[in-house]
């Protein structure tokens, strides 16, 4: 555990499975965190998903520490006005992006950092939006965010060149490892396994093989922790579908969502967090 390189007071912006792991990850490497919510019940939500990170951290061998005094959740974004970087980890929703990194900067101090966790959106398009683009960049985390060892840093046109620095001494930090990507739609990682995941997908509705073999070949075959299909239920089909419409809109046809994909999503099939998507979760 280590705080040297790290600001020493983060705030995150959503605290759901991918927010909550961002916190738990700052938390544990020294850094004061708040979570700001929607309302008194997600913030109790983001309280214990953030909680019980901590404590499965601990019985793997985290040292006991003070995490829980350094964990503050708030439904207000004037909580954030003390934070040296705050985290915007909401849905993939253009204008509810837009609309809350606004809400959130407006708090911030001049020389406070803003990072969105986005996994495809323009950083640069993002920037635009901002009154101060040079202080903001992508930081795309992966989930889970405790086991995952990457985090996409993404540069946007305007972000400034010490920043890149910043971020990358950041992460490694946190113990993780920084691949820094230029932004253009979908990254390396979103573009690179949203592919593999369509192509899946594609393979299962021609009949080619089942989810779970198609999985295994990748998983034996390619040396993948998790195939294209069971990641997408994790990651939620929903957001998949988001990403691929997205990529399809600035990169072309290449990435067509397939009709499955569609299917399932209209039917509620949206992966791990509804029970079922290409796999069982009940």
């Amino acid at each position: 555990m280590t705080d040297v390189l790290l600001p020493a007071r983060v705030g995150v912006l959503g605290g759901g499975r991918m927010g909550a792991g961002i916190a738990h990850a700052f938390l544990i490497n020294g850094a004061e965190v708040v979570v700001v919510e929607a309302n008194d019940d997600a913030g109790a939500a983001a309280r214990d998903r953030v909680e019980s990170a901590v404590a499965k951290s601990i019985e793997r061998g985290l040292p006991e520490g003070d995490y829980a005094a350094r964990l503050r959740v708030s439904t207000d974004y004037a909580a954030f006005a003390d934070r040296d970087l705050v985290v915007e980890a909401v849905p993939e929703v253009w204008d509810l992006k837009i609309e809350s990194l606004r809400n959130v900067e407006e708090r911030l101090g001049e020389d406070a950092v803003l990072a969105s966790n986005t996994s495809s959106f323009s950083v640069s398009g993002i920037a635009e939006q901002l009154r101060r683009p040079g202080r903001f960049l992508g930081l795309h985390f992966f989930n889970p965010v405790p086991a995952s060892k990457l985090i996409e840093v993404v540069i946007g046109k305007q972000t400034e060149e010490a920043l890149v620095a910043d971020a990358r001494a950041w992460t490694e930090a946190l113990g993780k490892t920084p691949v820094v990507v230029n932004d253009a739609p979908g990254f390396a990682s979103s573009r690179l396994g949203v592919a593999i995941a369509l192509e899946a997908m594609r393979m299962v509705e021609e009949g080619v093989a089942s989810p779970d073999d198609i999985d295994n070949a990748m998983v034996l075959g390619y040396k993948h922790p998790t195939g294209p299909l069971r990641t997408t239920d994790i990651v939620g089909l929903d957001v998949r579908l988001g990403i691929a419409e997205y990529l399809e809109s600035t990169l072309g046809p290449r990435f067509a969502p397939p009709q499955i994909l569609r299917d399932k999503v209209a039917q509620g099939e949206l992966g791990r967090k509804s029970g079922r998507g290409f796999f069982d979760w009940s």
